[in-house]
């Protein structure tokens, strides 16, 4: 399987980023298909809406292929970080420039793809965002101490890793007690095309890997261990915020 994953990521370097971020006309078409007619980006946006723009604790990103909608984010969060210190400080931008470093969320952002992370630390360069460091790795064994993040961020991640139970699993224990899982995800059984793609192209590509939650098994992997604060179905998406008890 993970030589399949690697072979994947290979064959789509040239143009994944283009079609996940829906750069391109064919991308916007055949996401349309393949979300049941959603825009998987107002839904990107959705979720990072339930990150306030002044949070200021550990968060952790993974995988990292909608980093255009981040970057944007993440650049809000800077500059709400730096107002609110000045406004505290009672300095003007300058004296507040050269008193004392910015107070930033502390981010990371994970990802299998060596690609997917250089792409996204030129964005973050052009962007002028310095608080955040990349690492490779597998969710199935990320490399954290337990009770790390405040927030895990996971968009268009779920049905692509291999071994969702560990990949749950790791989320669970480097959460903080009261830290929050966003995230949005393909899920099986809402829409026939969609999961005809799925199942098919999307699989045999090594793009997504089965087996596929529906909402149904996705609450039942929750309930036990968070509080479920928002929980969407639109097409073939699921989008949720749940907090760990």
């Amino acid at each position: 399987m993970a030589d399949k994953i690697k072979k994947s990521y290979r064959f789509s370097k040239s143009f994944y980023d283009d079609a996940i971020t829906q750069g391109k006309w064919w991308s916007k078409l055949y996401f349309k298909l393949l979300w049941g007619g959603v825009d998987d980006n107002e839904i990107a946006r959705r979720v990072l809406s339930w990150i306030p723009d002044d949070f200021s604790g550990k968060l952790l990103d993974v995988p990292v292929g909608t980093a255009v909608f981040t970057k944007e984010k993440y650049r809000r969060m800077t500059k709400a970080a730096t107002e609110r210190e000045q406004s505290q400080a009672g300095l003007d931008s300058v004296e507040c420039e050269q008193a004392r470093p910015k107070v930033k969320a502390d981010i990371t952002c994970l990802d299998y793809s060596q690609d997917m992370l250089e792409q996204v630390e030129s964005r973050f360069r052009g962007a002028g965002i310095t608080n955040i460091r990349t690492m490779q790795g597998d969710v199935g064994a990320l490399p954290f101490e337990a009770e790390t993040f405040d927030k895990v961020l996971c968009m268009n991640g779920l049905h692509v890793f291999p071994d969702k139970e560990k990949a749950y699993a790791e989320i669970l224990r480097t959460l903080k007690p009261s830290g929050e899982l966003l995230a949005c995800f393909y899920i099986a059984g809402e829409q026939k095309v969609a999961d005809w793609l799925a199942r098919t192209v999307m699989t045999r590509m090594g793009w997504f890997t089965p087996p596929f939650d529906n909402a149904d098994d996705v609450k039942h992997r929750l309930e036990p261990y968070y509080d479920i604060l928002d929980f969407h179905v639109e097409g073939a998406m699921l989008y949720f915020r749940a907090r760990k008890r």
